[in-house]
């Protein structure tokens, strides 16, 4: 390979490819599931299978907003937090597994956009943010992998305590 052909993959592809496939770990935990099993409580934490897909979704579209405008487009992220780790009346697995797919593609059309990933912003005042820190878009990326895998993680331990259903091993 000559210096001027790009590589067959690249960081931008590996990070992509490395959510789809947390993504599908999460995803693949809900199989079979009637609207009322996501939704039901199945250890004395909060959430529940629906709730991790809402979840999940609502964090990776206001990281995806930061990307593209800074910490100003999530100035109302906090309202109505609560909801977004149990399932409402009215909605529905089906329901949510489409808004995550939206989501994904989003968020790939964004980073596909991108000049590069050091396109950064200062990180919105909070406790649990480094004062006057800036991310990268790279640096977003590895958090929302970093969520994603960590919420498939607790989707399959409700999911084993549901039904006894494992999405690995």
């Amino acid at each position: 390979m000559t210096t001027t052909e790009k590589p067959a993959t690249s960081e931008r592809a590996d990070l992509l490819e490395t959510l789809a496939k947390h993504r599908h770990f999460l995803r693949f935990t809900v199989r079979d599931l009637t609207d009322e099993q996501a939704a039901q409580r199945t250890t004395v934490s909060a959430l529940c299978l629906g709730g991790l897909i809402k979840h999940v979704a609502a964090a990776e579209q206001a990281w995806m907003d930061f990307v593209l405008a800074g910490a100003d487009a999530g100035a109302n992220a906090a309202d109505g937090w609560e909801d977004h780790f149990r399932m409402l009346e009215g909605e529905t697995l089906a329901g949510l597994l489409d808004q995550y797919d939206e989501v994904a593609r989003r968020t790939e059309e964004i980073v596909a956009g991108l000049p590069d990933l050091d396109v950064s912003h200062p990180l919105p005042e909070a406790p649990w943010f480094e004062p006057g820190a800036s991310w990268s878009t790279r640096r977003v990326l590895l958090h929302v992998i970093a969520e994603t895998a960590q919420h498939a993680g607790h989707a399959d331990i409700i999911r084993e305590s549901l039904d006894g259903s494992k999405s690995m091993g």
